[in-house]
């Protein structure tokens, strides 16, 4: 039955070579994240509430971001399966292009009208006050961010993830050090609260772009041709939007979709301490994703790579090999997530933030549940956005991906939080439904052939490349 996973020993040492960088880099930035997020709760649960009001946009652009990368990384791979460095180039300019003007447009009105809009994301006063105040500086961090991030695809589709570890490792080191400079006025610098946390955050994307120009100037690697980069062509615009505009689409779905459960909680009655609670158990279950990011960047490349130099024979049981590993490996991180939040949060991590009992309380909660469905959603990750997206079928990965969540998720949590007013743990647990929804197409779709699609070759005489 579980035949494909024979696949020696050399398949599993790639895997794990072109997967640790990845999941290293995942790994201590989710964990430098858990300190920013203790820096600002020691401020209080108001102060973090209104960090996390904050990032319900800021968590937006951050997946539009997401998928412009692994949209422009679906054809990166395929053209690197033929070395193919002319369009290499080419998309990434059409990626800088896009995510440069959305960011600086999405910056421009967290900049000008702050408080309005994160009015739309909660009901309390003070919380959208300071959310605002976060929210200002924090959104043009993500300018600076999205240039870089598309350079870094570029890489790790060319089977250099080692860039990206060593970019928001210098990053996320100057990151958290400025937050304790700045958040609580130490080394001289005034005591800025919620205002210096989003300061530091710009100051640590600014060194990641200096540190992009720098590698990209004197890189023997990938030479970046800036005629191509600026100038990318019509050609490959279409094209862009043909093959990558389906995975754009998909995570800013699903980012304005995920966005909407915090919103649900921000209008709920107790929202300080929902918000709080959810803030602690998302940083938590970040740590967790580290594994399943990996992988999935990682079987995208690979899928990516052998539809591109025409493996098709190959490419279904590397797919299934690659989906169940990562069930397995969720299966371990869950186990492990349902330990530390019986036993190690309430003992240890809940007195760190100041958490209130009520918060306490929800935040267990949130993590068992995130414990159970672990294996789930790491299958449907890797499934997703590594293995049918790598594989060219980026239509049908949308379907998959923002159906559930948009058609039986979210109704279904709004109904409940907001209609029928129940508690938190029902509005919990029926924003997983998703999970079981993508489960059942996603294994239906990638036991098929039908989504392995070289996008490099398709009509490449009728188009050309102007």
């Amino acid at each position: 039955m579980f035949s494909y996973m024979k696949r020696g020993g050399h398949f599993y040492r790639q895997v794990f070579c072109l997967a640790g960088p990845i999941v290293l880099q995942n790994l201590i930035t989710s964990m430098l994240g858990m300190a920013d997020t203790f820096m600002v709760g020691m401020l209080g649960e108001v102060p973090m509430a209104a960090v996390t009001l904050a990032n319900i946009p800021l968590f937006v652009i951050q997946l539009f971001i997401f998928g412009v990368q692994s949209g422009s990384s679906v054809l990166h791979s395929q053209y690197w399966g033929r070395r193919d460095m002319e369009s290499i180039n080419r998309v990434l300019g059409v990626a800088m292009w896009l995510v440069g003007t959305v960011s600086a447009l999405f910056a421009a009105i967290l900049l000008l009208w702050p408080v309005p809009f994160m009015s739309l994301f909660g009901n309390q006063a003070d919380v959208i006050q300071l959310a605002a105040q976060y929210g200002r500086i924090a959104g043009l961090s993500y300018v600076f961010d999205a240039i870089t991030m598309m350079y870094v695809a570029a890489y790790r589709s060319m089977e250099r993830p080692e860039l990206g570890l060593y970019i928001l490792v210098a990053s996320m080191v100057v990151n958290t050090f400025l937050n304790w400079v700045f958040i609580f006025g130490n080394l001289g610098a005034p005591a800025m609260g919620v205002e210096g946390a989003a300061l530091a955050t710009l100051i640590s994307r600014m060194l990641e772009l200096v540190i992009m120009v720098c590698h990209a100037r004197f890189s023997k690697g990938f030479r970046i041709d800036p005629k191509l980069l600026f100038c990318p062509g019509k050609a490959m615009f279409r094209r862009f939007f043909r093959y990558s505009g389906p995975v754009t689409l998909d995570e800013t779905m699903f980012g304005l979709g995920t966005s909407v459960f915090p919103t649900i909680m921000g209008h709920m009655a107790n929202s300080t301490e929902i918000l709080a609670a959810f803030t602690v158990a998302g940083n938590v279950d970040k740590v967790c994703m580290v594994v399943s990011f990996g992988l999935g960047a990682t079987a995208s490349v690979i899928i990516g790579r052998e539809v591109g130099a025409g493996h098709s024979d190959e490419v279904r049981p590397v797919g299934m090999a690659l989906v169940t590993m990562a069930a397995l490996c969720g299966l371990g991180v869950g186990l492990l997530l349902f330990l530390f939040a019986v036993f190690a949060a309430p003992a240890v991590v809940f007195p760190l933030f100041k958490m209130s009992a009520a918060s306490s309380s929800i935040a267990i909660m949130m993590m068992v549940v995130l414990a159970v469905v672990r294996p789930l959603r790491d299958f449907n990750s890797v499934n997703i956005v590594g293995v049918l997206r790598g594989g060219g079928d980026v239509a049908m990965a949308t379907v998959i991906d923002v159906v559930p969540l948009w058609l039986v998720a979210i109704p279904a949590a709004f109904v409940c939080g907001i209609v029928l007013k129940t508690n938190i743990t029902v509005v919990y647990l029926v924003m997983q439904l998703e999970q079981v929804g993508k489960f059942f197409l996603g294994v239906h779709r990638v036991r098929s052939d039908g989504w392995i699609r070289d996008l490099t070759r398709s009509d490449v005489q009728k188009e050309g490349v102007s």
